[in-house]
């Protein structure tokens, strides 16, 4: 089983985990050693599948300011531990692939494979969603197959994504393309860059 293969359904099982629960302060069923790759794909998509949520709670019209600026908060820490965890996934393929003899017409890819990945750990939650959306009983048909006709081309993009993971990283391995990654640096978090935080201090 190829790479991207395997982490979809690390995926697909921490998806599933999580709705064992259902509850976004659930802990964390982590089945892989944390320091393992698998473990850090399982604890991506846990990051991603809880804040899937968190995104939904937000969004209750009848959500009480005060614990909505909370939620807020928690929202904009989860994406900086879900972007710090993608930095990491890369610096494990660099390692990887740190002796590979790049071809002098290597190109570069639009982005690197840690961060395609993490557009599979979100793809993963979007199918789960909407399988469960094309199979409500309380939904109208018409609901229901709008959402399954949804869920057929997200699953086709799961197929070509998977697909173009994988190509991509057998094109790093044998030289044909190179990574170079860029750190996120985003300025909203950093009390140094934020004009609203360093103009507080």
């Amino acid at each position: 089983m190829k790479f991207a293969e395997k982490s979809y359904k690390i995926f697909e099982q921490s998806v599933a985990d999580y709705h064992i629960d259902d509850n976004v302060d659930a802990p964390t069923r982590q089945p892989y050693g944390q320091d393992s790759i698998e473990g850090v794909l399982y604890a991506k998509n846990r990051i991603d599948a809880v804040q899937w949520h968190l995104e939904d709670i937000i969004r209750d019209p009848e959500i009480d300011p005060v614990a909505a600026l909370a939620l807020k908060r928690r929202i904009d820490s989860s994406n900086q531990e879900r972007t710090d965890m993608v930095e990491e996934l890369d610096s494990y393929f660099r390692n990887v692939y740190k002796d590979v003899k790049v071809a002098p017409d290597a190109t570069i890819n639009t982005e690197s494979p840690a961060w395609a990945l993490d557009r599979l750990s979100i793809l993963a939650l979007k199918i789960y969603h909407m399988a469960a959306e094309a199979s409500r009983t309380d939904a109208s048909e018409e609901h229901r197959t709008r959402c399954a006709a949804k869920l057929a081309v997200l699953k086709e993009q799961r197929s070509d994504l998977i697909s173009a993971i994988d190509a991509l990283l057998d094109d790093i391995a044998a030289g044909r393309k190179y990574m170079k990654v860029y750190r996120q640096m985003k300025m909203y978090n950093d009390a140094d860059t934020n004009p609203v935080l360093y103009a507080a201090k």
